[in-house]
């Protein structure tokens, strides 16, 4: 857990860079181990190389990966991280999305975007995604780091697909997490080695915004029902600031617990 003055310059960071690197958050027994699941999972779901250049042509992802289990959960509600993530939008936030990302050896780099430039919105504006890169391996140039491009939250619009820009490559050991200002323009970096770099994404967007991945219907109820009050808050079994996300003026959470429902919203 950081501490307040820590959480402070962390926060410094990411208001003028767009981004700072939280280093040993996980041990490296528990990197090792989420890196090995990932592989597991990989084989037993016949995940392959996806057939686009955004998503890499040399790299597998696993999607929805709260449906896996505990490892995964511990990474959603991480108690160094998660605060950081609260700071930048508010404690209102949701799970976006939480993905594995394998980069193998021979891919190339990735285009530069940033990652809330879907949502037509004038730049620069508030954060509305906060968004994390957890380096399941050691991150390096060579092996497909995150390249970034340091204050390019506060441009005016997001970048050109497809044109080269210089960036620097987020260099972190095995445990360590790069947490960025959803407008930072980034992508990942070519694999010039002969190991895969493994990543997880772990993202985050403002209570009001919709989610990448629909969680809702992408988890099943018995997986939700066994996650933390936490947790079910953030995969939005909850309310953003008491009214967003109601049903017949009561929590999701009424539903998903059996509970019978209890009017919480003004009327």
């Amino acid at each position: 857990m950081l501490d307040a003055a820590a959480l402070a310059d962390h926060l410094a960071r990411i208001e003028r860079d767009g981004y700072t690197i939280v280093e040993g958050v996980l041990a490296p027994a528990r990197a090792a181990e989420v890196a090995a699941e990932i592989e597991r999972l990989e084989s037993a779901l016949g995940i392959t190389e996806a057939q686009n250049l955004f998503e890499g042509l040399h790299t597998r992802r696993i999607y929805n990966l709260l449906v896996h289990g505990a490892l995964f959960e511990g990474i959603a509600e991480h108690e160094t991280v998660l605060p950081l993530v609260e700071r930048v939008l508010d404690k209102g936030c949701l799970i976006s999305s939480l993905s594995s990302i394998a980069i193998l050896p021979g891919e190339g780099p990735q285009p530069v975007h940033a990652d809330d430039q879907l949502i037509p919105l004038p730049k620069p504006h508030v954060p509305l995604v906060c968004n994390t890169m957890w380096a399941i391996s050691d991150f390096t140039a060579d092996n497909g780091a995150t390249r970034l491009m340091p204050g390019t939250h506060r441009a005016d619009a997001s970048p050109e697909l497809g044109r080269e820009y210089q960036t620097v490559p987020a260099e972190m050991r095995a445990g360590s997490v790069l947490v960025y200002h959803g407008s930072l323009w980034h992508g990942g970096g070519p694999n010039r080695t002969g190991g895969r770099r493994v990543g997880v994404a772990m993202n985050y967007c403002a209570g009001w915004v919709r989610q990448q991945e629909n969680q809702q219907l992408g988890i099943p109820l018995e997986v939700a029902r066994r996650f933390s009050p936490r947790l079910r808050k953030l995969c939005g079994y909850g309310l953003y600031r008491g009214v967003i996300g109601h049903i017949d003026k009561c929590s999701p959470a009424d539903l998903l617990d059996g509970t019978g429902k209890r009017p919480v919203v003004g009327g």
